[in-house]
């Protein structure tokens, strides 16, 4: 419905039921002392017209507003149908805080578990959960679970792990006993499954993977998972583009214990960093220490279908000490739109996404490979990320794209020093055939 403000008509009524004579009579229990006596110190509203147009004005004076941006790691720009938007801003759905009372709860908890139900069938996993904070924290949860169910010292974590994902872990395990031991990445970018074969011990909680990983290349779960188990060890997948779901098979048909990642493609703009979505997922053995919390579908006395929190971990929920993590809330509305988008989307159309990806970062590939001196860092199949080596330094570089309102990608020498002069591009559907020609163009003219 839309927001009408309160006529005086409706004021004076409102008045009249509480029994004062007016506004300013409301407040008189409150001392002089502590009443503002001005008028606050913002600007004056503007009518909808004038909002529409001075953010319009603000807009276009915005580079990042103009520019054709070839950005990823970690955060995708992808197609968002209008029903997605529609749905979610519907007041039943914005106004729910936690499903604390099933019964009048019932619609948030069917949401709730229907998007368990999807990131099950994505996943290949037996359970998930009703959804973390974002991938990063989700991948910090993995290692911490795999620690809780086995208890052994030592996690594996790829160097090719996105490196915010890889800080956030650090920060989550500061102050417990757990050892993380870095593995490196070879020349096709994937995991160095010598490396982590010889790092592999009898005290290794679980490994980490990161597929796509952090330079766009998919990673061998099924390799890495078997690895693993072989010294009794966990296997956890770590997904930061969660759209790669719709095309590559399930972490879980691959061997993998624990399915953790960012969910933020699946309807979900990018905001400045947030808000997005974490997701995690198990094997059904390890129920009692996933964290967060789950919805179940049951029935009642009167055999009717209903719904309800089926398990919460938490600390809030009565657990204390002995409660699984510190996630005491869950991204709901977050899941709701992915929730949304996927049953929108279907698999087909998930799928057709994906290769659509795939399709149009292999042309950019080639296209910018064909560039004198531009080649791809790493040989390992990708899908709409990849890396290139430039002939000259990416900041200045980078720069001179920016100045044609580009932004060509990720430059990594920051956290991979042994990268100098290598940038990390995304292509998703987004992109057009033009827009990739504009990117090449430019960068050819930038290396002259």
């Amino acid at each position: 419905m839309s927001y009408i403000s309160l006529s005086d008509k409706d004021k004076k009524e409102m008045l009249d039921r509480a029994g004062a004579a007016s506004m300013e009579a409301l407040f008189d229990s409150l001392p002089e002392e502590i009443r503002l006596k001005r008028r606050l110190d913002v600007p004056d509203g503007l009518t909808e017209p004038e909002l529409l147009a001075r953010l319009e004005e603000i807009a276009g004076r915005s580079a990042y507003g103009r520019c054709l941006s070839f950005l990823g790691a970690g955060a995708y720009r992808h197609l968002i149908p209008t029903v997605v938007d529609a749905l979610s801003s519907r007041g039943e759905f914005l106004s729910p805080y936690t499903p604390y009372q099933p019964e009048v709860s019932q619609g948030t908890l069917q949401v709730i578990f229907e998007y368990q139900t999807l990131i099950c069938q994505l996943t290949g996993m037996d359970i998930a959960n009703a959804s973390l904070y974002d991938g990063a924290s989700a991948a910090a949860e993995a290692a911490l679970m795999a620690n809780r169910l086995n208890g052994r010292p030592r996690v594996l974590l790829p160097r090719s792990l996105h490196p915010q994902y890889r800080r956030t872990i650090e920060t989550y395990t500061r102050n417990t006993d757990l050892e993380l031991v870095p593995v490196g990445y070879g020349g096709d970018g994937r995991l160095d499954l010598g490396e982590l074969e010889s790092k592999l011990d009898d005290r290794t909680a679980a490994v980490l993977c990161q597929s796509p990983n952090y330079f766009g290349v998919i990673e061998d779960i099924k390799a890495v998972s078997d690895l693993a188990h072989r010294r009794g060890a966990l296997a956890a997948a770590v997904v930061a583009e969660a759209l790669s779901l719709g095309i590559l098979e399930a972490p879980g048909r691959m061997g993998a214990d624990i399915v953790a990642g960012e969910g933020q493609s699946f309807g979900l703009p990018l905001g400045f960093g947030g808000p997005t979505l974490g997701f995690m997922s198990c094997a059904r053995d390890f129920l009692r220490q996933l964290p967060g919390r789950l919805s179940g579908l049951t029935v009642d006395a009167e055999g009717r279908r209903g719904f309800v929190l089926t398990l919460s971990t938490r600390e809030q929920h009565i657990r204390r000490e002995k409660a699984t993590s510190n996630i005491c809330t869950n991204q709901a509305w977050c899941a709701l739109r992915a929730t949304i988008f996927l049953e929108t989307m279907g698999h087909d159309g998930l799928r057709e996404l994906a290769c659509q990806n795939i399709h149009k970062t292999r042309y950019a590939l080639e296209k910018l490979s064909g560039i004198p001196g531009v080649a791809p860092r790493f040989s390992g199949p990708v899908f709409n990320e990849f890396v290139l080596r430039l002939p000259g330094k990416w900041a200045v570089l980078d720069a001179r794209l920016r100045e044609k309102d580009i932004l060509a990608g990720v430059g990594l020498e920051g956290d991979f020093p042994d990268l100098k002069d290598c940038v990390l591009v995304n292509v998703t559907e987004t992109h057009s055939r033009e827009d990739i020609d504009r990117l090449a163009d430019s960068l050819r003219e930038a290396l002259r």
